[in-house]
């Protein structure tokens, strides 16, 4: 698809450029009836007059756009986010780029910010983050011709470029850890169960409890929040056979599991083991401080960046494998009773 211009209104209307520019800028020379069919063919063709000079000259606006379907409080307490738009705006300003963040209430949202910032000639390039198998985003992307690089797994990123941490592998790393310890009852308290990079987790998950013979291995859902975690830790440790071990597939649930886990008067380390996925500095600060996967996000952020900046320059590109997250182990851990 190509952005559409005057010349493309004034040919499917039957007018001159000259009328065209009349009646998108509200100026007297068209009828009423032409004026109301130009109009009509401006939206339909999804043209916006103030796009119109700069899509003509096809001239760079220097931004990058991104959009993320979570509420906006999400940025206030995952640090995740936080620490990838710093590195995004690291490597953006280098090279005199900047970043437009939309948050959407709703995919078809999302959607509809990609096809506008597309038809205003708004952004010269978009990040992709959270993709499900089967996004609607990718395809979107891919029909319109924009530059994009998925923040995820190439498995769903289609013919888009992708930057991608192994999941699989921080997740056995994980796992073998606290197997090693002793543990053989482990429980995880999952992400959004659609989002691709947490089935890679669950699986994984899954499978390296089946090798290392661990039959009492659980995999909760949740979506991210304190909240949430903590009603599945205090399901999960209310059971009769509640678990030694507890992965958090994010530090935020992690604090809100340590916390459900002393309300409940289990102590931690010593009758509880503790693991957050991404480490973060309120990880650190916790007494006891958790055990955690810890990974770059930050530089995560600027490989991404980097890797759209060149797509947009027109140079080639590959999927880009990032440093996975390994293991730091602290006092949240330790052997069972």
């Amino acid at each position: 698809m190509k952005r559409p211009t005057i010349a493309d209104i004034a040919r499917e209307a039957g007018v001159s450029k000259g009328a065209v520019s009349y009646a998108l800028n509200g100026r007297p020379g068209v009828s009423a009836a032409t004026r109301e069919r130009i109009l009509a063919v401006a939206e339909r063709l999804q043209f916006h007059a103030d796009s119109n000079a700069r899509a003509l000259a096809g001239a760079k606006t220097r931004v990058v756009g991104l959009t993320l379907r979570r509420p906006p409080s999400t940025l206030g307490v995952e640090p995740f986010f936080m620490e990838l738009i710093s590195g995004l705006e690291l490597e953006l300003s280098r090279q005199s780029y900047a970043l437009l963040l939309q948050m959407a209430p709703g995919r078809d949202e999302e959607l509809a910010f990609y096809r506008r910032w597309f038809s205003e000639g708004r952004v010269d390039g978009v990040l992709v983050c959270d993709v499900n198998v089967g996004d609607p985003r990718v395809s979107t992307l891919q029909e319109l011709g924009l530059p994009a690089v998925v923040i995820g797994p190439p498995g769903v990123s289609g013919s888009l470029t992708s930057v991608w941490s192994d999941d699989e592998q921080s997740m056995v790393e994980a796992v073998e850890y606290l197997a090693a310890l002793g543990h053989r009852r482990i429980a995880r308290v999952g992400g959004i169960p659609q989002l691709a990079h947490t089935a890679i987790r669950t699986a994984a998950f899954a499978g390296v409890c089946a090798r290392l013979g661990i039959a009492d291995a659980v995999t909760v859902p949740a979506d991210y929040t304190g909240e949430a975690a903590a009603r599945a830790t205090r399901k999960l440790l209310g059971g009769a056979h509640p678990p030694t071990a507890l992965l958090y597939d994010n530090d935020v649930m992690a604090v809100a599991g340590l916390t459900a886990a002393r309300e409940l008067g289990i102590s931690v380390p010593a009758e509880l083991s503790i693991v957050a996925w991404d480490d973060s500095p309120i990880c650190r600060l916790l007494h006891p401080p958790l055990t955690a996967l810890t990974r770059d996000i930050g530089a995560y952020g600027e490989l991404a960046a980097r890797t759209l900046l060149a797509a947009i320059a027109g140079e080639p590109v590959t999927s880009a494998h990032g440093a996975p997250a390994h293991l730091t182990p602290r006092g949240s851990t330790a052997p069972p009773r």
